[in-house]
């Protein structure tokens, strides 16, 4: 690997060793934390994945404490809270006074007596969030992916710039980033390996996530709140919300090229169920570089399929097969295969150790994971334009798409979709210039 592509695995790369962790370019250390070294968190999206978020961030270091959360949806909320406060005791003292739900709640997290905020909400209103953070001051742990359209991504990249000029760390849940498996596989890819990368293939196959059942007095902007995995403009498809991780780590392969565009071909095979929403079930990319390389990344979400998680990178000596989270990766050269244990730590641990370390460094190490994460993002919502349009989609067209909105944020807002009197959504149909239509 040459000096040029081996600083930019670096720099992209979230380093987990002080030593080898880029010195951010201020001058002042931005710690927030008391004179006892403790570290005060707050959460906005306290479903499974954020309390999850929490839950990780206090195992991995034992002077944090979960001081101030907020959600849309107070019950459900409650419950997860009421899992960490079990846990944890008093290392998460939320109360009525510093819990806050609405749409706005998160406001009354950034003004609160932080030091990080994890941000754990549907995707679609991450931009903002992370936005408003970083001018708060807050060091940040976002959820991936960071956007949904390509406003969402500019937006996103301003504010990592402006968290580097306020030496403020940013961490992304791409996690993979995070796993000791993967990180060796792609130093030794990096390293050759398994010779010149020639192209590599992100496989996300199997069953839907969640969906949950209408309820009585529901109304519509509540339910798709309640089910927004299944929604495009909360989700920006499978291929976003899912295929994501394995799209990450090929691009990562790519030393985290950026693509120059995409044609996709997808659909929708099986999902003909009440709650399915208005996304595809199955979607097959092909993306294009400067280089003349190509990567691919497939998604399926229909029950009853195999299941796969893996990206496979081929190179001009042999091939590494990298699996999920935390799986066991392995590299093949003439025939022999050498795998590469997971860690002990968790990635999902890992990832908030690596923030945590950073913010209490005061300055001498950081860590601002924006690129990978708008790179990666991106490439996954060019990858749904193409599928949606059934077009050749350029990087510069996804990044001047801007998605839909409801009609406001609250639960009485009408949402960009709705149903027909049978309950269907309209699905994007290539071919029609962005028409949407229902499905018989």
């Amino acid at each position: 690997m040459n000096v040029h592509s081996r600083r930019r695995f670096l720099a992209n790369s979230a380093i987990l060793s002080a030593s080898s962790v880029a010195v951010p370019a201020f001058s002042s250390p931005r710690v927030h934390a008391a004179e006892n070294n403790e570290l005060k968190l707050g959460i906005v999206g306290c479903g499974g994945r954020g309390c999850g978020a929490a839950d990780n961030a206090l195992t991995a270091d034992p002077n944090v404490k979960l001081v101030v959360a907020a959600d849309v949806d107070k019950n459900r909320a409650s419950s997860q809270i009421d899992g960490l406060k079990a846990k944890w005791e008093d290392r998460v003292a939320i109360n009525d006074d510093s819990f806050f739900i609405g749409f706005d709640a998160y406001k009354k997290v950034l003004e609160a007596d932080i030091d990080i905020v994890l941000l754990t909400t549907p995707q679609h209103f991450r931009p903002k969030m992370i936005k408003e953070a970083i001018e708060a001051g807050k060091h940040v742990f976002a959820e991936k992916p960071v956007a949904v359209d390509g406003e969402g991504i500019r937006i996103i990249q301003e504010a990592g710039e402006l968290a580097r000029k306020k030496g403020l760390n940013f961490v992304g849940g791409l996690v993979n980033r995070y796993g000791a498996s993967t990180r060796e596989v792609i130093k030794r890819i990096q390293d050759g390996a398994i010779g010149t990368v020639v192209t590599a293939r992100g496989d996300r196959m199997g069953g839907p996530l969640w969906a949950r059942p209408r309820t009585e007095g529901q109304n519509e902007m509540e339910y798709q709140m309640m089910n927004w995995v299944n929604f495009n403009w909360m989700s920006s498809e499978y291929i976003n919300d899912v295929t994501i991780h394995q799209l990450d780590v090929a691009l990562w392969s790519f030393d985290d090229l950026q693509p120059k565009g995409a044609y996709s071909l997808g659909g929708r095979l099986a999902r003909r169920a009440p709650d399915d929403g208005d996304l595809y079930d199955s979607m097959a990319t092909v993306y294009d570089f400067e280089d003349g390389r190509s990567l691919y990344a497939f998604s399926r979400q229909i029950a009853g399929t195999f299941s796969r998680a893996t990206t496979t990178v081929n190179g001009s000596k042999g091939y590494a097969v990298l699996g999920n989270v935390e799986s066991i990766s392995s590299i093949f050269v003439n025939g022999e295969e050498t795998k590469i244990p997971r860690g002990e730590l968790s990635g999902f641990v890992v990832e908030h150790k690596v923030l945590i370390d950073a913010v209490r460094s005061g300055g001498q190490t950081y860590v601002n994971n924006v690129g990978y994460m708008t790179n990666s993002t991106g490439a996954a919502i060019l990858g749904r334009m193409a599928a949606y349009s059934g077009q050749y989609v350029t990087w510069d067209e996804m990044l001047a798409s801007v998605g839909d909105k409801p009609s406001e944020y609250s639960w009485d807002a009408v949402p960009p979709t709705l149903p027909d009197e049978r309950g269907r959504y309209k699905i994007a149909i290539p071919g029609t210039g962005g028409g949407w239509d229902y499905l018989d």
